[in-house]
Order: C-alpha cells, then sequence, then structure tokens
C-alpha cells in the first residue's frame, strides 16, 4: 500500500496587509516573440494591467499605443524577441519597447530607415499627440544594442482621449 499524496504545506500566515494595485505601483515588463501574433498579447496584458491597476480611463489610448509600437517592433527587428514595458509615473503612463534591429551607420540608410519606422507609426504620433503626450525612438541603451520606442501617455490626456473615443 503507498502512502497518501500530500501537497506541499501552505506558507506561513503573515502580518502584512496585502493591498490592492494602484496606479502608481504599475510596474510591468513583458519579453514577447517577435511574431504577428505578439501585438495582440501586448494589447491584451495591456489591458488586463491597466484594469488592474485602476486605470481604465486610458486604457483605450495606452492599448492603442502599445499596439502600433508592438507592431512596429515586430516588423523591424532582427532578433526573435521584443521587450515591453509599462510604468505609470507622475501622473503619466510610459510605454517602451526594445527590437533589435541595430542603426545602420551608412547615414542614406539610416535615415531611410528611420523615414520607414517613422511612417509605420503615424497612427501612434496622432493618438499620442491627442492626449498631448510625447514618443519617439532612438538607440537602445542597454546591452546588445537594438532599438529603443517610446510614448508618454498623461492620464489626464488619455482620459479625454477615452472620452472622445
Amino acid at each position: 500500500m503507498t502512502a497518501p499524496f500530500t501537497a506541499c504545506p501552505p506558507p506561513p500566515a503573515t502580518d502584512v496587509p496585502v493591498t490592492p494595485p494602484t496606479p502608481d505601483a504599475l510596474t510591468y515588463s513583458l519579453t514577447l516573440p517577435a511574431g504577428p501574433w505578439s501585438p495582440a498579447i501586448a494589447r491584451a496584458a495591456t489591458r488586463t494591467i491597466l484594469r488592474a491597476h485602476a486605470l481604465d480611463d486610458v486604457t483605450d489610448a495606452a492599448v492603442q499605443v502599445v499596439s502600433e509600437l508592438a507592431a512596429c517592433a515586430c516588423r523591424f527587428t532582427s532578433t526573435a524577441e521584443v521587450y515591453v514595458s509599462l510604468r505609470y509615473r507622475d501622473g503619466a503612463l510610459r510605454v517602451v519597447l526594445y527590437d533589435g534591429h541595430p542603426r545602420h551607420t551608412h547615414p542614406r540608410l539610416a535615415a531611410a530607415c528611420e523615414s520607414r519606422r517613422r511612417a509605420a507609426m503615424r497612427l501612434l504620433s496622432c493618438v499620442v499627440k491627442s492626449c498631448h503626450g510625447d514618443w519617439g525612438f532612438g538607440d537602445a541603451r542597454e546591452p546588445g544594442g537594438g532599438t529603443r520606442m517610446w510614448a508618454v501617455l498623461p492620464r489626464e490626456g488619455a482620459r479625454s482621449y477615452h472620452a472622445g473615443a
């Protein structure tokens, strides 16, 4: 006869109270495959994260921005993965995406590539502008290089974007 199965014991009770997530505690990072399905995954994750942190009023603008940045990153990267970061600080949501596409050393190639990337982010530009935010891209500062794309969505501006939707 075998001994009955026993699960691991539960962790000991702590005196630390469990508090619900707040906007100021929003700090998430995701690594996604650089595939055509990743923008949809990024949208779903962003939507869930923002709702959990009581930022429903910025969800419409943020989901659109994350989707556009993820699609651009997946289109341009030369690596198998892209990295997404969401942070809420000082009344604004900061979205950063890293892809593995390095800056070209030849000036004409660099200008052409930058022009293509900027054109791919026209919709992002419109959304961020309507939210009174800011966006851009440039060399990634992290080891391994690549491109860093970012957008800042002030909550008040994103809230008005949501109201206009």
